[in-house]
């Protein structure tokens, strides 16, 4: 039998449930408020984007400082979502072999305007569920003999290292790192460092285009470049590109690319892709496997043949990608851009040093740095639970700090001012 206590606090958990469930409603069944118009951006930058802001669910008093981590999908692509379900559920395909999970359909209606998008053709993309799945395709995929080399950087995410070093425990191949500065200055500096990283045993260079560790903007294009010079596969990880940033993937020359736009781009969570050149198809083995997987007339698609998937969570992808392109690509990267250098300028005042590079056209949306003695995981815990401010980082003392751009300067602002709060508490 429930005490007052515990019936109240039972309560107020259902209440708030309940509240959840009805602004989720809310999102899903009414139309979204529309974009700004044009001609406020020329005149009130901050005034679109507070505008904009509007189509998130993130609450207006919740200042969100980690789409590093994963990014809040906005109100047309929760409706997209739906109307997928609502599409699909249904189980009145036409075809009477045609089923709602689609689990061997080319899926040529949400490939084609994410291929457009990110540049490259709907032949060399495979939709899977994110990142992590497309490196574990590609570190599982290629041939490699004992002893042969991957040659990475050590700030890659674990879902970009832990493939290949399962791949190394099992089948004895080499993981090479080479370090990154913290933070470097110039992208000779890095281009340097792996240059000089690589032997007659590597095989593949495989980076991160945005570090999670640092945010720092590698110099992909110029590695693809010194790759392909050398007879090594290129493979990178553009976890954060998609959405990030414009994105040509076919400019960078790379021969595998993999990408979560659930991140940046505000895509369902769970939708990935995975790019193989065309060129390199051949060399490249399937990972799950199903009918089709030795088909080559299929190209990348065989990649993305896993069975029964969550096609309505295409319908989001389809809709992040237009919601993108009527704001504009551009225009989202320099908000991303002007913020994080906003943020990092400010940190830096306070005393913090930087681990993402002091040249602008080595970072984006991310900003990090170190902020010692302070430990981050009470500042993060301290900063959520009083202020509802959401950050991330890394021990002892790491801040990555993210600048989506439905982030409003305001938001940076209680931020700073609530990080100023904390270490005056901590000095006292």
């Amino acid at each position: 039998m429930l005490d007052r206590r515990s019936f109240l606090r039972t309560a107020t958990g259902v209440t708030a449930t309940m509240v959840m469930q009805s602004r989720l409603l809310e999102a899903v069944t009414t139309p979204a408020p529309p974009l700004p118009p044009e001609p406020l951006f020329q005149s009130d930058e901050e005034a679109y984007w507070t505008q904009v802001r509007q189509q998130f669910l993130i609450p207006p008093d919740e200042v969100y400082l980690n789409n590093g981590t994963v990014g809040s999908s906005p109100r047309p692509v929760l409706q997209a979502i739906f109307k997928g379900y609502e599409d699909t559920e249904k189980m009145d395909q036409a075809d009477p072999e045609d089923y709602p999970i689609w689990g061997y359909g080319p899926w040529n209606e949400f490939r084609d305007p994410l291929a457009e998008f990110v540049g490259c053709t709907r032949d060399e993309i495979a939709l899977v569920r994110n990142s992590t799945e497309a490196n574990s395709y590609i570190a599982n995929g290629i041939d490699m003999k004992p002893g042969d080399e991957v040659l990475m950087s050590d700030q890659e995410h674990p879902s970009g290292l832990e493939p290949w070093r399962l791949r190394a425990k099992r089948y004895g191949i080499v993981v090479k790192q080479f370090q990154l500065p913290k933070p470097p200055k110039a992208l000779a500096e890095i281009m340097n460092r792996l240059s000089d990283a690589i032997t007659p045993r590597t095989r593949i260079i495989f980076v991160s285009h945005v570090s999670t560790v640092t945010g720092v903007v590698l110099p992909v294009k110029e590695i693809c470049v010194l790759a392909r010079s050398k007879g090594i596969l290129s493979a990178i990880d553009g976890a954060h590109t998609t959405g990030m940033m414009k994105l040509n993937i076919r400019d960078f020359g790379c021969d595998m690319f993999a990408s979560s736009p659930h991140k940046w781009l505000q895509a369902p969570k769970g939708s990935g892709y995975l790019f193989v050149r065309e060129e390199v198809q051949d060399r490249i083995w399937n990972t799950i496997v199903t009918a089709g997987w030795d088909d080559p007339k299929l190209k990348a698609e065989r990649f993305q043949r896993i069975g029964s998937s969550n096609v309505p969570a295409l319908y989001g992808l389809r809709e992040a990608v237009r919601f993108a392109r009527l704001l504009g690509i551009e225009r989202i990267e320099r908000r991303h851009r002007k913020m994080a250098d906003y943020i990092l300028g400010e940190m830096v005042k306070r005393g913090a040093e930087s681990w993402t590079s002091s040249d602008p056209a080595m970072r984006c949306g991310i900003a990090t740095v170190n902020v010692p003695p302070i430990q981050r995981m009470d500042l993060e815990n301290w900063l959520w639970k009083r202020k509802k401010i959401r950050i991330r980082g890394g021990e002892p003392s790491k801040l990555r700090l993210s600048t989506p751009y439905y982030l409003l300067k305001a938001d940076v602002d209680r931020f700073l001012a609530a990080f100023d709060e904390y270490k005056a508490m901590k000095k006292s």
